[in-house]
């Protein structure tokens, strides 16, 4: 078995990253990588030298999954390259471990949805990419016209 690598990220100068890397360090992580960086940001360099650090058998670990990825697409494919290298994935928050059959079935559905929304489909939130938000949840407001005779009746009583 190789290497417990982790990587912490906080997206501000408030934040600390302090919670994660105890709880890096307390699953056996030899070494952590840690950054105050938004997760939008392109470039992370201290992402980027775990990713060098990593070797076959390694395995790259994050307190949860929005630490890693900027997006579901983003996730799947670094996710996908560590892979590819013979590298492992473990998040600690969501209990996925890619070294393990029932992690790497997870991470294959995570994989299918990031597939089926590139491919034009709507997203979890049921709206496709560039198209406003819809009316909000519930049945909304009755109004005269919606109610039934029986309805007043009911209500005046």
């Amino acid at each position: 078995m190789g290497s417990l690598i982790g990587y912490a990220r906080v997206s501000t100068a408030e934040q600390s990253v302090d919670l994660q890397t105890d709880e890096l360090r307390a699953a056996g992580c030899v070494k952590v990588f840690t950054e105050q960086l938004s997760g939008a940001v392109d470039r992370r360099p201290q992402l980027d030298q775990a990713l060098e650090q990593l070797r076959a058998g390694d395995t790259l670990v994050v307190w949860r999954l929005d630490r890693l990825g900027r997006s579901l697409r983003h996730l799947t494919d670094t996710v996908t390259g560590l892979d590819a290298q013979g590298v492992g994935f473990r998040s600690l928050r969501e209990s996925i471990d890619t070294t393990t059959s029932g992690g790497r079935l997870v991470f294959h559905l995570f994989g299918a949805l990031a597939q089926f929304e590139r491919d034009g489909h709507p997203g979890p939130d049921g709206r496709r990419s560039g198209v406003g938000p819809g009316p909000g949840p519930g049945r909304g407001t009755a109004t005269e016209a919606d109610r039934r005779p029986d309805e007043d009746r009911a209500a005046a009583l």
